[in-house]
């Protein structure tokens, strides 16, 4: 399929964009924080690797290489639209869960809103890995970092996110014997 897409065949680079596009859609989603602006990452993403597919090196996995450029268009576009929006408006433009989620909605949007605090350096590798299922290596590619840095700020990350959810649990818990006392 790859010599088809550098020949510029149609129906082989609709098939790679069908392959990747919801993934895509999902990662830049989480990235951007707005769905939004993540269709114009994927948008652009897309673009990007029709025009430069001959450049890439097939001996190499594909699917890293298509998320370095997705990436780099989320923080071009983030970068580049540096608007304030209302709650209301983010949780309009935000993402739903998928039907396949086993969790609760209430669980899914505080993992959610969890993630979504953790600065830029820990929340792309965790929502890498998470949605995507990237190695470190594939992380560290994507991200044109060192895998030890990758690690790193994974397991930071994770500490992190940890706590947002334990101080989250301990808040319900703790409204929950508070509302139980009261007459």
């Amino acid at each position: 399929m790859n010599e088809a897409v550098i020949a510029m065949d149609q129906s082989a680079f609709t098939q790679l964009y069908e392959e990747h596009a919801d993934y895509a859609l999902r990662c830049a989603a989480a990235i951007t924080q707005n769905k939004v602006l993540a269709a114009d990452a994927v948008q652009e993403t897309f673009i990007r690797v029709y025009r430069h597919f001959a450049s890439y090196d097939q001996a190499k996995p594909f699917k890293p290489w298509l998320y370095r450029i997705l990436v780099n268009e989320c923080r071009r576009i983030i970068k580049g639209n540096n608007t304030t929006i209302t709650i209301d408006e983010y949780r309009e433009r935000s993402i739903h869960p998928s039907e396949k989620d086993h969790y609760s909605f209430q669980e899914y949007e505080q993992l959610h809103a969890s993630i979504q605090r953790l600065s830029d350096i820990y929340r792309m590798p965790i929502i890498l890995k998470s949605l995507n299922d990237f190695s470190e290596k594939e992380i560290g590619d994507i991200m044109e970092l060192n895998v030890n840095t990758v690690k790193s700020r994974l397991l930071k990350g994770r500490t992190k996110l940890r706590c947002f959810l334990e101080t989250i649990e301990e808040r319900r818990i703790g409204d929950g014997e508070a509302h139980e006392e009261s007459p």
